[in-house]
């Protein structure tokens, strides 16, 4: 349990950094920052197999590219659907690059956190 906290304000963390370094992206605070890291998490754990599963051959024509598409329209579509709660997303592509920060630095928090013991 403890360790899904911990992702959590990981997530809100890189959140925070994706809205300091990019310029479409807003975050009021840290409590929104939280907000919607849950909001983000449960969005790519509930809607995303789905769209994933129904757009299976486009994602399969562009050889995996169209993944991108949807997690910039997911990432978009939260950043749209929390506005009025201080987590702004400008558009389609600042959501597509926003998508692509956020994995990255939270990628990149999670392995300095959770740090895999070598035998």
């Amino acid at each position: 349990m403890l360790k899904v906290l911990v992702v959590w304000v990981i997530n809100a963390l890189a959140l925070l950094t994706v809205a300091y370094v990019m310029p479409g992206i807003a975050v009021a605070s840290f409590a929104t920052a939280l907000v919607a890291a849950l909001v983000l998490g449960l969005v790519n754990a509930v809607i995303r197999p789905v769209l994933v599963l129904l757009t299976l051959p486009v994602t399969i024509l562009t050889l995996g590219l169209f993944i991108f598409v949807i997690n910039g329209l997911l990432f978009w579509a939260v950043g749209t659907f929390m506005e009025g709660a201080g987590f702004h997303v400008a558009g389609f592509w600042a959501g597509v690059f926003g998508a692509i920060v956020y994995s990255l630095i939270s990628w990149a928090l999670s392995s300095l956190v959770f740090e895999e013991k070598k035998i």
